[in-house]
């Protein structure tokens, strides 16, 4: 990523920020937003106090004239763009506590705002300065497991992000003849306890994982690890996807920190599965179990 420049959505906090301190400390240049005034700053001063290079600017990507100002202020002082990091994300109202039932259209509004339309302005005005001036990028965006596997209470945010993959598609083809790459992350698991918090909340840097005791062995995903997954594990496949080293791969959106949960089927119900443990459990009525052939 050496002398690369990267704008990044959303970097003021989780992904986003530890995704912006990666970068900048593989040789990027970062240009910080974050619509929760402060924060871009926090983090490009953090960038500055480390050697690398940054600037910060509050932005919306709700927001056209935002998005334009984004890419403005990483041409008008860098001299160009090269990678234009859509990040930006919210959830569920109620995280998860709120019927699809009781959702209103102002709340749908907003989350397809900020989560897919929010992306594609930050592309479109990335891909118009690279098209207009011939030079090739990427485009990277932050989608969701979702996306594949809906997430229970996650309605609107699973169809947000179900979009998203189509965008990434479709701006693979529509951008490809001008070098630019389109691509996505996907993650599970790793992701930003502030994602959860209220948007004044304090900076913690942590994954859900990393937030609480952790057990492997009483965990979801098959992977037994002694550490929790952490954003830099999903900021790891965003530097890959971003950099040269991915430079014809597009229109993918791949699973990351997955921990090997979806290669599985649901109909396995335990989540220990130990030598001993019993997969037809719950799936198959006891009285036609001891006829299986095992």
């Amino acid at each position: 990523m050496k002398d690369k420049i990267v704008a990044i959505t959303g970097s003021g906090s989780g992904l986003g920020r530890e995704g912006a301190l990666l970068f900048a400390s593989e040789g990027a240049t970062v240009v910080v937003s974050d619509v929760v005034s402060g924060r871009a700053q926090a983090v490009a001063k953090e960038i500055i106090e480390k050697g690398g290079t940054a600037s910060a600017i509050d932005a919306d990507v709700r927001s056209e004239a935002d998005m334009s100002a984004l890419v403005s202020t990483a041409v008008d002082t860098y001299g160009r763009i090269d990678v234009m990091w859509a990040n930006a994300g919210i959830p569920e109202p109620g995280f998860g506590m709120q019927p699809l039932a009781e959702s209103s259209l102002d709340e749908w509004n907003n989350i397809f705002a900020v989560n897919t339309t929010g992306i594609y302005l930050a592309w479109r005005q990335a891909a118009r300065w690279m098209i207009a001036n011939s030079k090739p990028g990427a485009l990277l965006a932050t989608s969701s497991a979702s996306a594949y596997n809906a997430y229970p209470g996650f309605p609107m945010y699973t169809a947000s992000k179900a979009a998203v993959n189509g965008l990434v598609r479709a701006a693979s083809l529509e951008f490809g003849k001008f070098g630019i790459r389109a691509n996505a992350l996907c993650p599970t698991h790793g992701m930003s306890i502030n994602f959860a918090l209220p948007s004044d909340a304090d900076v913690l840097g942590k994954s859900y994982e990393e937030m609480q005791p952790w057990d492997p062995d009483h965990r979801a995903m098959p992977l037994r690890l002694d550490e929790p997954p952490v954003l830099r594990d999903n900021a790891n496949l965003a530097l890959f996807l971003a950099s040269d080293e991915a430079r014809y791969m597009s229109g993918q959106s791949i699973q990351s920190v997955d921990g090997g949960q979806f290669a599985r089927t649901s109909i396995i119900f335990p989540s220990d599965l130990g030598e001993s443990a019993d997969i037809t459990s719950g799936s198959i009525p006891d009285k036609f179990r001891d006829q299986i052939d095992r």
